[in-house]
């Protein structure tokens, strides 16, 4: 009798240990030690601390990830102590672009600061696991802003800040395969291949490089009366209409095309695509612009790091946003993989 009283017990026993081991287990996800997910305010506020401890050069109390990696136009570089953990001189003030990326831990900024006393326009992109920076990337503009480029940059363009209606807004999928269809036309010298708005207009370093109405003279001179004139026409065509004519046929390619930063809530896309100019050795045929059939372009080879933000709304692209670092040819992102 006493042998099957032990008996029960010890099968009690048992029965007792698995059912805490069970709760203990099914209890595990309440004490995890993961940190929350960062929303979108911590991700703008995340932002916010680290453009203002660049330009105070000191990177105390900005939450980096022992193992973060940091580029500025493609080099790796220590944080707080190279490119523009020195150079920095005054943060944003009037333009800036926030892109915010709740799923996937990632915000991206587009400002016009200051470097060494002078204006440049950058793009910085943070990567955040866990409440910890574990990317940084800076692309600045290697070139001087021009005069009207600065006119251009004291202020966002409204569209680009705003809110996309709920009724209006793609998911996630769509705005980056919209986004990749514009390199695409690029590429290909066809407009139709992306969805643009008929008001689409794209800015290149504060530049705007279409739909200028009246026609505004190119800032890099060709060498020609004909060929500044017909600069001046393709400046005036809108986003699809200026692709057809050929005259980004000097890129090479463009790749890798890195779609890093998705808000569906404002419809942005941040990408950071590299521009291949591998150099002409004739000129470039262009196609329907009045007075002309070719035109020199892309007579030397380099590379371009770029940053370009897209605004669309239901399904068509409205806004670019773009800017870029030039670079030696064959120059690698930092970030290929």
């Amino acid at each position: 009798m006493a042998d099957k009283r032990n008996v029960r017990v010890l099968m009690a026993s048992i029965a007792f240990a698995l059912a805490t081991t069970v709760a203990a287990a099914g209890a595990a996800p309440a004490v995890t030690a993961v940190a929350p997910e960062c929303d979108r305010a911590c991700l703008t506020q995340t932002m916010d601390r680290y453009l203002s401890a660049l330009a105070r050069h000191d990177a105390a109390g900005v939450p980096f990830d022992r193992d973060a990696r940091f580029t500025e136009n493609t080099m790796p570089l220590k944080i707080g102590k190279e490119g523009l953990w020195v150079a920095a001189s005054e943060p944003p003030t009037g333009f800036r672009i926030d892109v915010v990326d709740v799923p996937g831990g990632a915000v991206g900024t587009m400002a016009l600061m200051k470097a060494w006393g002078n204006p440049v326009l950058v793009s910085v992109r943070l990567k955040l696991v866990n409440g910890r920076i574990t990317e940084i990337e800076h692309v600045l503009t290697t070139n001087a802003l021009r005069p009207a480029s600065l006119a251009n940059l004291a202020t966002p363009r409204p569209e680009l800040l705003a809110d996309v209606p709920a009724g209006q807004r793609s998911d996630r999928q769509r705005l980056i395969n919209i986004a990749d269809a514009y390199f695409e036309a690029a590429e290909r010298a066809q407009g139709s291949l992306a969805p643009f708005a008929a008001h689409c207009v794209r800015h290149e370093n504060g530049m705007q490089t279409t739909s200028n109405s009246p026609p505004a003279p190119w800032p890099v001179p060709l060498g020609s009366k004909e060929a500044d004139e017909a600069m001046k026409y393709i400046g005036s065509l809108n986003c699809d209409a200026q692709l057809d004519t050929h005259v980004m046929d000097y890129i090479g390619r463009l790749w890798p095309r890195r779609y890093e930063v998705v808000d569906e809530q404002k419809g942005l896309v941040f990408a950071f695509p590299m521009f291949q100019h591998p150099g002409m050795t004739a000129p470039v045929r262009i196609v329907g612009v009045p007075g002309v059939d070719s035109l020199p372009l892309g007579r030397s080879s380099s590379n371009m790091q770029a940053g370009e933000i897209f605004k669309i709304v239901d399904g068509k692209i409205v806004s670019v946003e773009a800017m870029g670092a030039f670079l030696p040819y064959g120059t690698k992102s930092g970030w290929d993989g």
